[in-house]
């Protein structure tokens, strides 16, 4: 889920982040650009106040009035040369017909359109230039031009024009965007911080409500989850888990000790009762059919009785899981098995390795093995094998008993292993139905599986799966 939510999340403080990012640094750009028009302004406003008393061309007026003013022209040239030098800003005073008063560099001219002579014409007006176009970090060739007017008795008489580089400019925007970009970078890394903290802290209990449920559907049924962290929501959500697992778990114990006392009780009834027909045999003629069935059935009764009693306690015992020598105790039950097979004249042997270890509860899995081997010993005819192997598979260990029987058909392998489910063709096999529903309730409780599949050409082949790692 939280490689479903992050992804969302991010697009959404990415979208912030730029919405906010991109007018931020185009008022960064505008402000750093400002700066430099403020200050060719004022370069301008000192240079007209030079140029105001400077405002007869060369070689006219009388001889005293031309010899100041060109001293005065020689002071503004000399100014505008050195302010050239100084910051490689090219600047000028011409008069209204763009002639050039005085100049640095030497030869610089007015544009007749452009943006020069767009800032040229309002100075003409009276007025000084408005802000120029805005200059990008990749203007290589942009230019900012200032112009001032000269006035004079309330005329304008000539304007002063500054036409700068903006080199430093786009540097000092282009280290601003670089800054506006870090912090960006730092508040995306802080957004993802706090949102890996919002859905960990939001999920965390849906994870653990996950793994509780998991739990309980594989019957451990003590599995509860502590509703101390997350959303209140969640918190609610999982109290209600928590009553529900305990009201389950009180129903289910109730099934179990009703299942256990029930059997239980019936069993002295029951047996009083076999005790009075065998009382009652003796009164009658031997070989008698109907004593005979009703000891059949008495015994029949007293095995589904045993069963149920060893159901109910499987499902209620915990796994005591230990690490156990798998091929080992398979290889012992079959030991133990042997002289019964060899009573009915079945190739009972065993397979695989000689030692491979997993978690298992010993006890546990050496009663669903007799139970399995059992119920191949029952089915298989005389002179056909039953074979047990062993075998590790990755993170589990197998083992697989093949029988040379008449099989199952697909859809009587869908029910094998229900509760008093018993084949239709075997009827007259003795059993209760019982057996394979306790070893798969033994073997769930350890962590274990069972499964069943044909085994060709005939015959069933049951897997018994254990894991490798521990709880």
């Amino acid at each position: 889920m939280r490689t479903r939510l992050l992804p969302l999340l991010i697009a959404l403080m990415t979208a912030v982040l730029l919405a906010l990012g991109f007018p931020l640094a185009m008022i960064t750009a505008g402000v750093e650009q400002q700066k430099v028009v403020v200050d060719r302004i004022d370069d301008a406003a000192r240079f007209a106040a030079l140029a105001q008393f400077v405002t007869a061309r060369p070689g006219a007026g009388n001889a005293t009035k031309s010899s100041d003013e060109g001293e005065r022209r020689a002071t503004l040239g000399a100014e505008l040369a050195r302010y050239y030098d100084l910051y490689g800003i090219r600047a000028g005073v011409f008069y209204r017909d763009r002639k050039p008063m005085c100049a640095a560099p030497r030869g610089l001219t007015v544009a007749r359109d452009g943006e020069a002579a767009q800032a040229f014409s309002e100075a003409l007006a009276g007025r000084r230039s408005h802000d120029p176009h805005q200059i990008w970090p990749w203007d290589d060739n942009g230019r900012i031009t200032v112009a001032s007017p000269v006035i004079r008795d309330g005329d304008v008489v000539a304007v002063v024009v500054t036409d700068s580089p903006t080199d430093q400019l786009r540097s000092r925007i282009l280290r601003g965007w670089l800054v506006i970009a870090a912090g960006e970078c730092v508040a995306m890394l802080i957004a993802l911080a706090a949102a890996f903290r919002l859905t960990g802290w939001v999920l965390r209990p849906v994870r653990v409500l996950d793994a509780a449920s998991h739990d309980i559907a594989t019957g451990r049924m003590k599995a509860r989850v502590a509703a101390t962290a997350g959303p209140p929501e969640l918190r609610r959500l999982a109290r209600s888990f928590n009553e529900m697992a305990d009201h389950v778990e009180d129903v289910l114990e109730q099934q179990r000790a009703f299942v256990a006392d029930a059997s239980h009780q019936l069993r002295n009834p029951l047996a009083a009762l076999l005790l009075r027909i065998e009382l009652l045999a003796l009164e009658l003629p031997d070989g008698n059919e109907e004593i005979a069935s009703v000891r059949t059935e008495g015994k029949r009764l007293a095995r589904v009785l045993d069963d149920l009693l060893g159901l109910a306690l499987a499902e209620h015992t915990a796994a005591d899981l230990q690490l156990t020598d798998i091929a080992a105790l398979a290889a012992e039950r079959v030991d133990s098995w042997r002289p019964l097979a060899d009573d009915k004249g079945v190739r009972l042997t065993y397979e695989g390795h000689s030692a491979v270890t997993g978690w298992a509860d010993p006890v546990a899995l050496s009663s669903a093995l007799d139970a399995v081997v059992d119920n191949a010993l029952k089915f298989t005819p005389p002179t056909e094998p039953v074979t047990v192997a062993v075998a590790p598979d990755g993170e589990r260990v197998t083992i697989t008993v093949s029988d040379r029987g008449p099989g199952l058909t697909d859809d009587e392998l869908a029910r094998i292993g229900d509760r008093f489910w018993r084949s239709s063709r075997h009827q007259n096999v003795s059993g209760s139905g019982l057996g394979l529903s306790i070893t798969r309730a033994l073997l769930a409780a350890g962590g274990a599986g069972i499964a069943y599949a044909p085994h060709p050409p005939h015959g069933l082949k049951v897997t018994v799966t254990v894991p490798r790692t521990g709880p």
